[in-house]
């Protein structure tokens, strides 16, 4: 077990804010920034952010480069890390300068945004899940800092919702599956069907 945590943070689940002031606490000691990190691991410097602010999940593909990058992320941080996160936000963050004018630009600029995306693309939506951002600082022609930040998603079109849903073994015939009457999978069973999951419950 690490040395670095404390008896009363072992062995059981930590809070996320217990989590991620651990967490940054050990970039912190590492003193590099997020865009060290991003170049040793391979991530996006937002994204790297999100992981530290457990906002996202560590995959078992990026855990060694970033156990590499920051050598004080613990055991059982990275264990942590590694667990799909509670993906949330306190709205008082709103009331801060930065974030606010992020999301006044989005809520100006949103149906303008919206006109372009539906003219170029059809009618549907950029997805935040299918998605990569980053941020970048530039000089301008000026010679003064500028923020360039990239929002990179996936073009999920809208559903037309017809009676027949296609993604249905059978429109009208119930699915059947033989299980084990008292295993797990005859009270809760999963299928994948075209990447759609149907989730079957309570088999009884």
């Amino acid at each position: 077990m690490d040395a670095t945590v404390s008896e009363s943070v072992r062995g059981r689940r930590l809070k996320k804010e217990e989590a991620v002031s651990l967490i940054m606490e050990a970039k912190r000691t590492s003193k590099k920034t997020y865009a060290q990190i991003a170049n040793e691991t391979g991530l996006t410097n937002v994204y790297v952010a999100q992981l530290l602010r457990r906002q996202a999940q560590l995959s078992p593909r990026s855990e060694p480069a970033l156990r590499a990058a920051i050598p004080g992320l613990t055991s059982d941080l990275i264990e942590e890390m590694m667990t799909p996160p509670l993906r949330s936000y306190d709205s008082d963050i709103l009331k801060d300068p930065c974030i606010y004018r992020l999301n006044e630009a989005v809520m100006h600029f949103g149906e303008s945004i919206k006109d372009v995306i539906n003219e170029d693309f059809g009618d549907g939506i950029m997805s935040a899940i299918d998605f990569y951002c980053s941020v970048k600082k530039v000089k301008g022609k000026d010679g003064k800092d500028r923020v360039v930040i990239t929002f990179d998603g996936k073009y999920l079109p809208y559903a037309e919702q017809k009676t027949c849903n296609p993604f249905r073994i059978s429109e009208f015939e119930p699915i059947f599956l033989l299980v084990e009457r008292n295993s797990i999978k005859f009270r809760q069973m999963s299928i994948e069907i075209n990447s759609r999951i149907v989730i079957l419950l309570n088999m009884m």
